[in-house]
């Protein structure tokens, strides 16, 4: 499949940036909708992508920005459900955007005659999941799943994403930075954090693969680790490690209660009950992706450690081989 024109929903997060830049690099025109254009200002630099301003739970604005593309990349999604906010199987939030979102794209690229749909979901996304988090998205996966026969689609489900600008270890770092220790629920379950640029690649790379039509792909980094070890390293490259304390389950539920109502939650109850099981992927990356995960301790060091512009840029350098 040649590529010319691709929309890309969710673009001005955190995967959807390096997305992004890799696909103008490519020289593929990129289309990114945005509630707020200057959210997004980053983006605007980059020489093919355009910022549009548009609501794309709209289904009228919605036929309008995939009418003329050659593939649509989903990665709309939302961390909480909402202040205080419980539902089953899910919150309303989640079901907007994981669930009713991604049917409205697939109808919207049936109606237009586009192609090729890859829809970015979740490790861990079952109907039987612990969280509603990851329950509205396999429901989102099997709403999609209906249009397979109509559209060539791939869902990639990845793990916890690490890279520069990430609200994962460098949210760790920062908070040990303001405290004596680190209070800590579910301390002991076991995640598989994969580098955002892996997963970049890897969304770019099914796009003209015919092979992955109508599959779902896990994505991993190499390596397992605790919470707690997570949440050490972080400390630790950035200059303040801090004891880590394991809560009891009482404890850590009314911490990320209490959490739920900050502006911009840094956790949530539906996040701890995300790890009741171990987010890990079983077996290896699949080589139709076409990537070999990195290692966290080859990137983590380049962005959390007190190193200065001209040594990060030189650890790059030496990581691109070049």
């Amino acid at each position: 499949m040649h590529l010319r024109n691709v929309l890309l929903i969710g673009g001005s997060g955190f995967v959807g940036s390096a997305i992004a830049a890799r696909l103008s690099g490519a020289g593929v025109n990129v289309l990114v909708p945005s509630r707020r254009r200057e959210r997004a200002k980053a983006l605007i630099l980059l020489p093919t992508v355009e910022v549009v301003e548009a609501q794309v739970h709209d289904e009228v604005q919605l036929a309008q920005l995939v009418r003329g593309m050659d593939a649509v990349i989903n990665l709309v999604g939302v961390l909480h459900g909402g202040r205080g906010r419980q539902g089953e199987p899910y919150g309303p939030q989640f079901k907007q955007a994981h669930v009713d979102l991604p049917r409205k794209i697939a109808q919207a690229c049936v109606n237009a005659g586009v192609p090729r749909l890859v829809h970015v979901s979740a490790l861990g996304a079952r109907a039987d999941a612990p969280a509603m988090y990851l329950r509205s998205k396999a429901a989102g996966e099997a709403a999609l799943m209906e249009f397979k026969d109509r559209l060539a689609l791939t869902i990639l489900r990845p793990s916890v994403c690490f890279g520069p600008d990430d609200k994962f270890l460098n949210l760790f770092a920062h908070l040990q930075a303001m405290m004596l220790f680190f209070p800590l629920g579910r301390a002991e379950a076991k995640l598989q954090p994969v580098y955002v640029e892996d997963v970049a690649q890897a969304a770019i790379n099914v796009l003209a693969n015919p092979a992955t039509y109508g599959q779902a792909y896990d994505i991993a980094g190499p390596k397992a680790y605790t919470l707690k070890e997570l949440v050490q390293y972080a400390g630790s490259l950035s200059g303040h490690p801090r004891l880590v304390v394991g809560l009891p389950e009482p404890l850590a539920y009314l911490q990320a209660w209490m959490m739920e109502w900050l502006p911009n939650p840094p956790l949530s109850r539906d996040n701890l009950d995300a790890i009741k099981v171990d987010n890990l992927m079983a077996g290896e990356v699949s080589p139709e992706l076409g990537i070999t995960p990195v290692a966290l301790e080859t990137i983590g060091p380049m962005y959390l450690s007190h190193q200065t512009p001209r040594e990060r840029y030189m650890q790059l350098r030496d990581h691109a081989g070049r």
